[in-house]
């Protein structure tokens, strides 16, 4: 592993963000070999997550000053995020050197308003994934879209299968698909509804009551800070 060239990874961690969001795809990335891996925010203090439970960053803002992938994970916090300059500033100054720019869930929809998929293919949690054109993007409707350096994953456990293509890009199909075996990676879920297709119109439903009650103003909010950060 130590003659594997060195990668650094750098997660952004903010308050309500979707933890499988970011830990799916943190636990895959762990194993590229000779890797750092960060967990940024603007403390090291323990940051909320949408499951109850706090998170420790494991660097700021100021401590990481680059990284060869910047990753942006989703959830309900995303709002908040792109309303934070000082967010959006690290976001963007990371993704001026990164390699490889990506996302996973509504993350997407973060570096989209930081200006960095203008022209690009790019995939998001199929609840949101058509907010993806305020931003001059183009939203795909597949688990794992590549578009030159920018990867990006669809809704929550995507962020498995789209840290494993990111590692296949990184290390080769060999390496990812030992790590692939070493996680016992082999979804067989109890029922085939993961996708509005399979689910139906009445699931499909019942989802976005759910989230009109939890987050009644989450799209337009969305609109509005799109034209903030200078989208029209």
């Amino acid at each position: 592993m130590a003659s594997l060239p060195p990668v650094s990874v750098a997660f952004l961690l903010f308050p309500n963000v979707t933890q499988l969001d970011l830990t799916g795809p943190a636990q895959v990335l762990s194993r590229l070999g000779n890797v750092t891996l960060d967990l940024v925010w603007r403390s090291r203090d323990p940051v909320m997550t949408d499951a109850g439970f706090a998170i420790q960053p494991t660097a700021t803002f100021a401590e990481v000053t680059r990284a060869d992938i910047l990753c942006v994970p989703g959830g309900f916090g995303i709002n908040d995020v792109i309303a934070d300059d000082a967010a959006m500033d690290w976001i963007q100054r990371i993704a001026a050197d990164a390699t490889w720019i990506t996302s996973v869930c509504t993350g997407s929809l973060v570096l989209g308003a930081a200006g960095l998929l203008r022209g690009y293919r790019a995939g998001c949690h199929w609840g949101q994934r058509e907010m993806l054109s305020l931003f001059g993007a183009e939203p795909v409707d597949q688990r794992i879209v590549v578009d030159r350096n920018r990867v990006t994953g669809g809704g929550v456990t995507a962020g498995i299968d789209f840290a494993l293509k990111l590692m296949a890009l990184i290390r080769g199909e060999t390496f990812a698909k030992a790590v692939q075996l070493s996680l016992e990676y082999d979804p067989a879920p109890p029922f085939d509804a993961g996708s509005p297709a399979k689910a139906g119109p009445e699931l499909v439903e019942t989802y976005r009551r759910r989230v009109a009650q939890l987050a009644p103003t989450r799209d337009d909010d969305l609109r509005a800070l799109a034209i903030r950060r200078g989208f029209s």
